[in-house]
């Protein structure tokens, strides 16, 4: 599952990425093509779970991001960049609201919705033109042989036509499942969930004023949107102590790092929930499908798991943290056993109990 990120030049999703994967690019070839990385799930209930049981091991989960080319003139008139972004999964478009005349903007001044607008219509633009060649070619194959496949989907490609005209992506239409059939295969873009993450300087990063002004578009289009700022993140990075960044933290008034609420939101977009496993060997972050049931969620941890699933006892994160053990949790009778039909929540904690 991969998560695209994107932006116009001068943006700062260079650093976003660098921070969320480590990976730093030094090479000026590499702005052309799309740079693979991994990012650790930030997470706090994954600290407080190891702060808990003190594991011998702990293993954070991990989403696959891979930074796109800037959108600018040359890669849009290629169109390699649309290209890249129909291979993810989601898409996160970073969008620079923060001023610094040290650093130059194309459009020649800042302003952050202008720029996810212009973003937006440049998606909106590709799909456009992939469904108005797909319905000359089309309108070609069925005045030679009348297809019923064929007209069908000509009929579809109209309609999406037409939507897209009304300057709205393709994740809002509403598709019967033969529809959703015949274009699964196809390059559309906005038909992906889209993440919008507005970097801010640090003095707007409680700045809901700015948030606003993207509420009405975004609501509309089922975009998520957040304030980042790269350089309070990066400055968080840089220090040595979890105890030096909480402070760093407490100081700013920040209870939760942007950099754990982005990660939660492409978690959104592409439709997946943590589950964990604790113990003393080893505290584990586990991600699978939202409305996933208990025997797919065993079966992410290892396939033997699902094969041979008998039951899983449960509880939830909330009630271990508000006990404060696993005991005193088993005495208020808040451990829980389910079956194959139980459906995984966001922050359960899991055993598995199979047989082979």
């Amino acid at each position: 599952m991969k998560v695209g990120i994107i932006g116009l030049p001068q943006t700062g999703k260079k650093t976003l990425f660098h921070i969320l994967t480590g990976n730093e690019i030094k090479e000026p070839s590499k702005a052309f093509k799309p740079v693979p990385g991994a990012a650790d799930i930030l997470d706090s209930r994954f600290n407080h779970l190891v702060d808990m049981y003190d594991p011998k091991k702990n293993v954070r989960a991990r989403i696959d991001l891979v930074l796109l080319p800037k959108m600018e003139a040359e890669t849009i008139s290629k169109g390699e960049i649309f290209r890249d972004i129909a291979d993810m999964d989601a898409i996160c478009h970073v969008v620079r609201a923060f001023e610094d005349d040290a650093i130059y903007h194309a459009q020649g001044s800042v302003d952050a919705v202008r720029d996810f607008e212009t973003v937006n219509s440049e998606l909106i633009m590709h799909d456009q033109i992939f469904v108005e060649k797909r319905i000359e070619r089309l309108e070609a194959m069925v005045k030679k042989i009348k297809d019923e496949d064929q007209q069908k989907e000509l009929v579809l490609m109209n309609k999406l036509k037409d939507f897209l005209e009304e300057e709205k992506p393709l994740r809002l239409i509403e598709l019967t499942e033969d529809e959703e059939k015949m274009i699964r295969s196809y390059p559309f873009i906005t038909r992906k969930k889209l993440v919008i993450a507005v970097n801010v300087s640090e003095d707007d990063l409680e700045n809901e004023q700015l948030l606003s002004a993207f509420a009405p578009s975004c609501e509309a289009k089922q975009i998520e949107v957040m304030l980042v700022s790269a350089k309070v993140e990066a400055e968080i990075a840089g220090l040595d102590t979890q105890e030096e960044k909480d402070e760093f933290l407490q100081d700013l008034g920040i209870k939760v790092t942007a950099l754990e609420s982005l990660t939660k939101l492409c978690l959104k977009s592409l439709n997946l929930i943590s589950f964990f496993t604790v113990g003393k060997d080893e505290v584990r972050q586990w991600l699978v499908r939202n409305g996933s049931r208990a025997p797919r969620a065993a079966g992410v941890i290892h396939s033997d798991l699902e094969r041979g699933f008998i039951r899983a006892e449960v509880f939830k994160y909330n009630d271990l943290m508000d006990a404060s053990s696993e005991a005193e949790l088993k005495k208020g009778g808040k451990i829980y056993v389910e079956g194959k039909d139980y459906v995984v929540e966001d922050g359960d904690i899991l055993n598995i109990r199979f047989s082979v």
